[in-house]
């Protein structure tokens, strides 16, 4: 069972607690089981005869008793919160980390809507349950036992109503079971239906208006919820049934009790404080029955969640850290691609064919090519956001998949097609590149990023707040401020995957230009769809549907490649070219 498997797993650094819990819970039952018999002493001892200082003495012990057990359920659920909240954490950690370490493929596979509902909403079902059976479900079968034994000391005749009961109750919570099931997975595949509804409607906001799409993306969201409303209702209808069902069966055997034990009272078989002590009684033992019915409708659910929970730890990345690492080069910077291909899970054909590129250092390599000719797919090879298919990428003469992921990443500024800043400040999101940086090597970054002006300008500078996503600075002074970031860490390799397409002309050149000092000993990949920005690089390779056709400077390729100077053309003249 998938929920036992994770909750034992979890539950274990807690043992200590969970005792103290059982240990005080028991302690507890007990002591609220007391209650009813010493109420019967009352009456049959002290109200009965008119003995006041009976009445008193036990009222006493009553009141005690009370007080202990108070005590007693507090301190249990102060600890049983404790190993709730904590598992919790624990498994939304582990979860955290394990995403961490997952590739793009992997998270294409689950999707970012159901990822993030796995880590929030499926953990807080499984910590529910743990917190209701911590609270409730320990003291459940002691009450039920318990309060079992204590009407059979009672009155042995009238107990044949709970061989009634009970079994009837369990049939009424087997079937809910049965029935709910299949509605909470249902439930989670709606919760995650809405999340990507809503993530899609955030993020593409501005196409949404351009498109004055706004009313069928209103009736997609309203499909979306409205089905999860549907799936709640029928669950809510299944609870609503079962709790006044679980009622009535109490009220009725009270009014069996009242009714048999009036006959054996008028017999003289049984006192009034006996059948006061026995509906006393039915009712703990029904009401156990109904606490734990709460847990039967939560259990359905927290299985479902803990079944998307363990599908996501029990999936390993397919990039796989090396067992051993090779011990690390001296960092030079030299990058190789050794007859690589690549092709995505499912596709037909491979993206990349044969791929053969060197990047040398104090050198800039380029990558020009068509839309879809898989120059950022050739990028990602690089950091391991995916593993070659076959061939090798090789950093410093070590295949990139021998490294310790640490050591690749530590040696990489990558700047992507699609910057994206972090909700913080200027600061923090340049100090991603290197959290030891001074103010100084932030300043000198934005300098070379082109990015110092618009910085300056801010009224906090450094210190000025940047929103999730960097939404409320332009396209340009993203890219420039994703730029500033990489060049902050000072790596052995650079990778610009079309990080210059929101920059005008003059301020593309100013940075290429500033980047020359800063990048001399590195080695530098561009990927770009403009010509201006890599017809000076030491040397353009030309993709084209995943193979290299040609390789060269700016004027041999002019000369050699049709492909090349077809791009060429459709930008420039040819005297620009020329």
């Amino acid at each position: 069972m998938e929920l036992n498997r994770l909750i034992r797993h979890h539950l274990r650094p807690y043992r200590l607690q969970v005792l103290i819990v059982c240990i005080v819970q028991f302690a507890a039952v007990i002591a609220t089981l007391w209650l009813p018999s010493l109420n019967a002493d009352i009456i049959d001892n002290g109200v009965v005869t008119g003995d006041t200082g009976y009445i008193l003495r036990i009222g006493a012990v009553m009141l005690v008793a009370s007080a202990g057990q108070i005590a007693l359920t507090a301190t249990a659920v102060y600890y049983a919160s404790k190993v709730a909240m904590g598992v919790g954490r624990d498994i939304r950690a582990r979860l955290f980390a394990q995403v961490q370490t997952y590739s793009e493929r992997e998270v294409a596979h689950f999707g970012a809507p159901s990822l993030i509902t796995r880590t929030t909403n499926d953990v807080q079902q499984v910590q529910m349950l743990v917190q209701m059976t911590l609270t409730l479900i320990i003291q459940s079968p002691v009450m039920l036992v318990g309060g079992v034994v204590m009407s059979l000391r009672q009155d042995l005749v009238l107990s044949w109503l709970l061989v009634v009961l009970i079994p009837l109750i369990a049939a009424l919570m087997t079937f809910i079971i049965a029935k709910s099931t299949p509605l909470f997975r249902s439930m989670q595949d709606r919760i995650d239906r809405i999340n990507q509804v809503l993530r899609e409607q955030i993020t593409g906001v501005r196409v949404v208006r351009a498109f004055v799409r706004e009313p069928y993306e209103q009736a997609r969201f309203a499909r979306a919820s409205n089905d999860l409303r549907d799936t709640q209702l029928r669950v809510g209808m299944l609870m609503a049934f079962s709790f006044p069902l679980v009622m009535l069966i109490a009220n009725l055997a009270s009014v069996a009790v009242l009714w048999f034990g009036g006959y054996r009272i008028d017999a003289g078989s049984m006192q009034v404080g006996a059948i006061t002590a026995f509906i006393t009684y039915i009712m703990q033992i029904l009401m156990s029955v109904m606490f734990a019915s709460m847990i039967f409708f939560m259990l359905p659910r927290a299985q479902v969640c803990a079944e998307r929970i363990n599908g996501v730890l029990d999936t390993t990345t397919s990039v796989v850290p090396p067992a051993t690492p090779t011990p690390s080069p001296a960092a030079r910077g030299h990058l190789e691609f050794d007859a690589v291909t690549f092709s995505y899970p499912g596709a037909a054909e491979p993206v990349l064919h044969s791929v053969c590129l060197v990047a040398e250092p104090g050198t800039t390599t380029a990558i020009i090519g068509a839309t879809g000719s898989g120059k950022t797919t050739l990028v990602n090879l690089v950091p391991r956001l995916f593993d070659v298919t076959s061939g090798s990428v090789r950093l410093d003469g070590v295949d990139v998949r021998e490294y310790d992921p640490q050591v690749l990443w530590g040696r990489i500024g990558l700047v992507p097609q699609r910057p994206y800043l972090f909700s913080g400040t200027v600061a923090s999101n340049l100090r991603y590149g290197n959290s030891e940086a001074s103010e100084d090597e932030l300043w000198r970054a934005l300098e070379v990023a082109q990015a110092a002006e618009f910085v300056r300008a801010m009224p906090e500078g450094l210190e000025a707040p940047i929103s999730q996503g960097g939404t409320n600075v332009s396209g340009g002074q993203r890219q420039r401020l994703a730029i500033a970031r990489a060049l902050v860490r000072r790596p052995n390799i650079y990778l610009f995957d079309d990080s210059f397409s929101a920059l005008d002309y003059a301020t593309d050149a100013a940075l290429r230009a500033a980047l020359v000092p800063h990048t001399r000993d590195a080695s530098v990949l561009v990927v770009a769809q403009r010509v201006a920005t890599i017809r000076n690089a030491h040397r353009i390779y030309v993709l084209d549907q995943g193979v290299v056709v040609a390789a060269g400077t700016h004027d041999e390729l002019m000369a050699s490649s049709p492909e090349y100077a077809e791009i060429v053309l459709s930008q420039i003249s040819a005297e620009e070219a020329a």
